[in-house]
């Protein structure tokens, strides 16, 4: 499987601390397994999945064989609309 990264995605890890952002660089990694590895659920209320790395929760869907992730962020932010 691709991965693609939405550009808010992209910034939000390039903000973040070493030790934090090499968690989620190896958790995104394990997405590309068959099937996609890590702690992974349904969103409920709306369309897609939830990896959770530690507070850090990782927003994705899966179309066509590819992974798009949206957004990335902590726990008590992440499901906020905006």
């Amino acid at each position: 499987m691709e991965i693609r990264l939405l550009r808010s995605a992209s910034k939000y890890i390039a903000k973040l601390n070493e030790p934090i952002k090499s968690k989620i660089l190896d958790g995104i990694k394990k997405l590309e397994n068959d099937p996609p590895q890590g702690d992974i659920k349904t969103l409920s209320g709306q369309d897609g999945y939830r990896l959770r790395i530690g507070n850090y929760r990782i927003l994705f869907e899966i179309r066509n064989n590819n992974i798009e992730i949206s957004n990335i962020g902590l726990r008590g932010q992440i499901y906020k609309r905006k």
